[in-house]
């Protein structure tokens, strides 16, 4: 029997290389172990030193958890596949599976006077991921693949969130090098704004069917 959703087996690798990105990120959310405890006041001190990471952990979490949605939701957009498209998800988990990283830096120096490089990775990050969803739609473009021209009306308008994103991050990259503390305010905000949005238009979508 033909496999009715040619796109299952990439989903499905996809969706296991979300979650282990997001398992990833809370790896490096401990108590340093050559911090000096002996007494209970210690141990809160230590702990709110954690509130960086676990704040660099909550956006990255959020970033993830979005972009798995909206692959989830591109990829019901299609009945059909390319090798375009299937590399172009490959490139499109690159920053995905990178942005441990970027996190675990913006944790531990995002209150230092050292704080633009992080901020900068992070921006730069969030900008490549843009690149990756502007290949995925190019790609599902080129293909043809789409299951009608409603589903391709919207492929349209993903992309043009991509260059918009590819845009804001890439701005975002380079003004950080000189104010990487309000930098990293403006995204978290706009990561805010993006779930708020998605949370409004699934309910709009519910509620329409």
């Amino acid at each position: 029997m033909a496999e009715q959703n040619v796109n299952s087996r990439l989903e499905a690798f996809c969706d296991g290389v979300f979650a282990i990105a997001l398992t990833l990120l809370i790896i490096d959310v401990k108590i340093p172990s050559t911090a000096s405890i002996n007494s209970t006041a210690d141990f809160w001190l230590a702990l709110g030193r954690l509130a960086p990471s676990i704040f660099a952990f909550l956006l990255s979490f959020v970033v993830i958890l979005i972009t798995w949605v909206n692959h989830h939701a591109t990829l019901e957009l299609v009945n059909k596949s390319s090798a375009a498209f299937i590399y172009a998800n490959g490139l499109f988990l690159l920053p995905v599976v990178f942005i441990p990283f970027p996190t675990s830096l913006l944790g531990e120096y995002i209150f230092t006077d050292h704080a633009a490089p992080a901020v900068v990775f992070y921006d730069f990050t969030l900008a490549v991921q843009a690149v990756g969803w502007i290949l995925l739609t190019r790609a599902a473009f080129r293909g043809q693949l789409f299951r009608n021209e409603r589903t391709a009306s919207i492929m349209r308008e993903n992309s043009k969130f991509g260059y918009f994103a590819f845009a804001v991050y890439s701005l975002c990259a380079i003004i950080a090098f000189w104010f990487p503390l309000i930098i990293a305010i403006i995204t978290t905000l706009i990561w805010i704004f993006w779930l708020i949005w998605g949370i409004s238009v699934k309910r709009e979508q519910e509620i329409a069917s």
